[in-house]
C-alpha cells in the first residue's frame, strides 16, 4: 500500500497530477481544490490510497489525512466506488462532509454528481456513527500559496473545466450550463482564465443548483 507520496510536481492536469518519486512519475488523481495548491517545479506531499482493479492500479491523493480517511471510508459503504468517493470530496472539503454525514444532512450529499437522495440516506445510515465531529483538517501541500493550474488566458479555460465536470459525473448540459454561469460573471479570475479556481465555482454552482 502507498500511503504517502512526496516530491517534485513535474504536471498538473484536470484530474491528476504527475509526481516525482525517486526518480519516477506518479499520477495521482485528486480533488481540484487540491490540485489548485500545487506548483509545477515544487515539493509536494500527498496522502495516498491505492486502488486496485483487475485492470488498473489507480493512485489517490489529498492534502490531508482526514481527506484520505473519508475517500477510503465512504467506499465501505455498498454501491460507492472510488470515483463518487472522490466526487463528494470534490464537492464538499473533509469537514463539511464529515458534518453532512454526523447530522444528516443528505441535501449536501446529494450534491456530488451520483448520491441521489437513497444514495445519501444510506451514506448517513452507514457512517453517522463513525465519522466523528467536524474539525480544522486543511493542511496545505504547498505552503499556502494560491491557485497554480495557470493561466489559460481568455476563455480557453471553458472546454477544460467542461471536461473536467463531465469526467467528475455531471452531464454535458449540467457542465455547459455552469461553465457559462461562471463566464457570465466576467470578472478578474475569468479574465485569467485560471482553472482550478474557475472549476472550483462551476462546482460550486452545480452544488447549489442540484
Amino acid at each position: 500500500m502507498i500511503s504517502s507520496v512526496r516530491g517534485e510536481v513535474l504536471a498538473i492536469h484536470l484530474d491528476h497530477a504527475v509526481i516525482e518519486v525517486g526518480g519516477v512519475g506518479l499520477a495521482v488523481r485528486t480533488t481540484p481544490a487540491t490540485l489548485a495548491e500545487l506548483h509545477r517545479g515544487e515539493q509536494a506531499r500527498l496522502w495516498t490510497t491505492l486502488v486496485v482493479r483487475e485492470d488498473s492500479l489507480t493512485l489517490f491523493g489529498f492534502a490531508t489525512a482526514p481527506g484520505k480517511e473519508l475517500f477510503e471510508l465512504v467506499q465501505s459503504v455498498s454501491g460507492v466506488g472510488p470515483k463518487i468517493a472522490l466526487a463528494l470530496l470534490a464537492v464538499l472539503d473533509p469537514d463539511d462532509l464529515r458534518r453532512a454525514l454526523s447530522t444528516g444532512d443528505t441535501a449536501a450529499l446529494c450534491r456530488a454528481p451520483g448520491i441521489g437522495k437513497k444514495g445519501a440516506e444510506r451514506l448517513v445510515l452507514e457512517l453517522k456513527d463513525k465519522v466523528g465531529t467536524a474539525g480544522s483538517s486543511a493542511t496545505p501541500v504547498n505552503g499556502g500559496r494560491g491557485p497554480a493550474n495557470g493561466s489559460a488566458g481568455g476563455t480557453a479555460w471553458q472546454p477544460q473545466v467542461t471536461e473536467a465536470l463531465i469526467g467528475l459525473g455531471f452531464t454535458v448540459r449540467q457542465a455547459d450550463d455552469a461553465v457559462a454561469a461562471v463566464v457570465a460573471t466576467d470578472d478578474d479570475a475569468v479574465a485569467a482564465g485560471d482553472v482550478g479556481v474557475l472549476l472550483r465555482r462551476s462546482l460550486a454552482l452545480l452544488g447549489r443548483t442540484k
